[in-house]
């Protein structure tokens, strides 16, 4: 059987000084230069390293592409096992070895931090490569992309409680935030701020503390997708959502930034079958990319960056009317919205191509 490679360019390296498979996957660069962010985490295999930031990468495709952003779909990843012992000396090392990656593409691929990277570590990239986003603010970078990320879910959230539930405002509604890392935390503040009772639930148990100093309930990380609440917003892994563990949902709306939250895109038809809206997290989760590339590219100054990544609420107002006229889901409208771009400037990505 013959399996179609939809990728422009992957480069696999074992970095010289690290010794750690260092990978960079460009889905593609038809609308500009590909952006996408650098990943260091541990995996059973470099191998899954590799399946990881081909998904991530086309992900980033359609989330530039349904943002009307002229960039392209990349990432990096630097892949860990799971006995690898990350010294600085060797973090330094893989960063300095994954920066000779990015600056040999002439600035055709522009990188900025993903999980397990940090604004510090792109200082450290900025040494080969002028592609490097997101620097700390007092050098002259945006600095953690978390608050946007953070701001461009509640846009998202408020278009999709107004059509779900009648109203923007979520005050009275139970949310339940899966994942309270960095962009987890920040949703979950923002939501009950607006008088949501929030739900929060992480892996790490530590954060259980966190929650309750914010006032805010826990849930068993086991125990996420049979609870009842209005709405989840998935902010940790992707693959979360299945044909096994969709039908265990008891929410009418799942809204979040988790990367690649599909197993595969029949679980939207089945999401939809089942009541539950369900809105693209390469939509969603767009809000750190349009303001990094508002500011650093296009010069905005603060305010109107936030009004951009605002917009992201317009937009899935926009596919979730598209979505309930044509009788379609979020997802094909999302699609169709990012592959007529595409189209329009020759990209080879079609609706339904996305694994």
């Amino acid at each position: 059987m013959t399996q179609t490679f939809e990728h422009e360019e992957v480069t696999l390296r074992r970095g010289p000084r690290s010794g750690l498979p260092i990978i960079v996957a460009i889905h593609s660069r038809a609308l500009g230069p590909a952006v996408g962010g650098c990943r260091m985490r541990r995996y059973g295999s470099w191998r899954d390293g590799l399946t990881d930031a081909l998904r991530l990468s086309e992900a980033m495709t359609y989330k530039c592409a349904a943002s009307g952003l002229d960039f392209g779909g990349a990432k990096s990843v630097v892949a860990l096992d799971e006995h690898t012992e990350l010294t600085p000396e060797l973090r330094e090392s893989a960063l300095v070895d994954l920066g000779e990656v990015i600056a040999s593409f002439g600035g055709s691929y522009r990188a900025g931090p993903d999980v397990g990277t940090t604004p510090d570590d792109m200082v450290v990239l900025r040494r080969s490569s002028p592609y490097v986003f997101c620097l700390p603010e007092e050098q002259g970078g945006t600095g953690d992309s978390g608050v946007p990320t953070a701001g461009g879910v509640l846009a998202a959230l408020r278009a999709g409680a107004d059509h779900v539930f009648g109203a923007p405002s979520l005050a009275g509604r139970t949310v339940l935030v899966s994942g309270f890392g960095s962009v987890g935390s920040r949703v979950a503040a923002g939501l009950a701020a607006d008088g949501a009772r929030v739900l929060v639930s992480d892996v790490d148990p530590a954060k259980r503390a966190v929650a309750a100093r914010s006032g805010l309930d826990w849930v068993d990380p086991d125990a996420v997708l049979g609870t009842r609440a209005d709405v989840l917003v998935p902010a940790a892994v992707g693959g979360v959502l299945s044909p096994r563990t969709a039908p265990l949902l008891d929410v009418r709306l799942v809204i979040g930034p988790a990367n690649n939250q599909l197993t595969d895109d029949s679980v939207a038809d089945l999401l939809a079958e089942r009541g539950v809206v369900w809105v693209p997290d390469f939509v969603a989760s767009a809000g750190g990319v349009v303001h990094t590339l508002g500011r650093e590219i296009d010069r905005l100054d603060r305010q109107e960056a936030v009004r951009r990544v605002e917009g992201i609420g317009d937009t899935v107002a926009v596919l979730l009317d598209a979505a309930r006229r044509n009788g379609t889901t979020p997802l094909r409208e999302a699609q169709r919205l990012a592959t007529e771009r595409l189209a329009q400037q020759g990209g080879r990505v079609t609706a339904g191509q996305r694994a």
